[in-house]
């Protein structure tokens, strides 16, 4: 596996959007290292093991899915391209992908749902929270088949201004939140992202949804047994793409402590610089049941539909290589495979904070 497929996983988008997109935060240690982290596992495999037919689908939330992994909830997608999430969508939907939409998308939901995908939103709770109930009700009504409450963003950190100027200036309002009810913005302070976010939130969103909640932005074992407690469906391990907090773990070795504290109560995902098969293959073995992708995503968009197709096809057949060359037949499977860090052994167990 070369690990550089033209199109979904290294080319650049130019301008303020491009520098957006690649943007973390601070010094940018955490972008920085979230590929890396990955890079630090080491893998046994398997002797004599029949990987003739290998799955590479998965169980979400009661929900079958033909593959275990999927596209993260990212922004300016119409940016990107002018079809933006009805092209990621149709992607989606034609490959079997789980797809998580951003409340921020500039495509209304009901056009999303209307492409077949299996898609979930992407949330951000605001301080008033009636507030959110306009496009939580639009959500459900186009289909939306769960709730992903982003809880590491009491407020939007700041980020340092590109060479191309504020991502803002240069696209149109357009190309963002078409799905909040007009003059949403102009309801602060009640509208900002809400600084009280707690388990109360996960009730309420179940309640006024009827979906499952999943919370996304957590790294600490207790911070994920008390989204298990509050009735969470699975919890999202996840730096935001690096662009919240600078300096936090990542996601590659905060994963296994996540999964030891939840057990087998809630599922767990994880997202955040996996860019291969052999990636995949790690965060599968170190318990993750799905893993979100952002960033090749947006660079696969630039061709459309056809260069997310492209992404999911191109990663899949590198997930299959791993798996069959570590004696797995799938995802579940590799749940099972003993993995090491580098430099010093984590066994089988590979359950607690690395």
């Amino acid at each position: 596996m070369d690990g550089a497929r033209p199109g979904w996983d290294h080319d650049p988008i130019g301008g303020a959007v491009g520098e957006y997109v690649a943007q973390g935060v601070g010094a940018g240690i955490s972008v920085g290292e979230a590929t890396a982290a990955w890079r630090d596992w080491r893998l046994l495999p398997r002797t004599f093991a029949d990987t003739t037919r290998v799955d590479l689908g998965c169980e979400l939330l009661g929900r079958p899915y033909r593959r275990a992994f999927g596209v993260a909830p990212t922004t300016l997608q119409r940016a990107i391209h002018p079809d933006g999430e009805l092209a990621v969508a149709r992607a989606c939907a034609a490959t079997g992908t789980p797809l998580v939409v951003t409340s921020n998308a500039a495509t209304p939901f009901a056009e999303i749902g209307a492409t077949g995908v299996d898609w979930w939103l992407q949330v951000y709770v605001p301080q008033e929270r009636g507030l959110a109930l306009g496009l939580l009700r639009r959500a459900v009504e186009a289909g939306a088949r769960a709730v992903v409450l982003t809880a590491d963003t009491p407020v939007v950190s700041t980020r340092l201004l590109g060479p191309s100027g504020l991502v803002w200036d240069v696209v149109p309002p357009s190309s963002v939140r078409v799905n909040f009810d007009p003059g949403y913005d102009d309801t602060s302070p009640g509208a900002a992202k809400a600084t009280d976010l707690g388990p109360a939130d996960v009730t309420w969103l179940g309640e006024v949804t009827g979906l499952p909640v999943v919370v996304k932005g957590v790294l600490d074992p207790d911070g994920s047994r008390r989204c298990a407690e509050a009735g969470a469906a699975a919890v999202w391990v996840s730096t935001h793409g690096g662009r919240q907090l600078d300096r936090v773990v990542p996601t590659a070795h905060a994963l296994p402590g996540v999964v030891s504290a939840v057990g087998t109560d809630v599922e767990v995902y994880v997202d955040g610089g996996v860019r291969d098969g052999v990636d995949l293959l790690v965060a599968w073995a170190l318990g993750a049941r799905c893993v979100f992708v952002g960033r090749p995503v947006s660079w696969a968009l630039q061709q459309g539909a056809d260069g997310v197709s492209a992404w999911a096809e191109g990663l899949s057949e590198q997930a299959v290589e791993a798996l069959r060359l570590a004696g797995c037949t799938g995802p579940q499977d590799a749940a099972g495979l003993r993995v090491e860090r580098a430099g010093g052994a984590c066994g089988a167990g590979h359950r607690g904070w690395i």
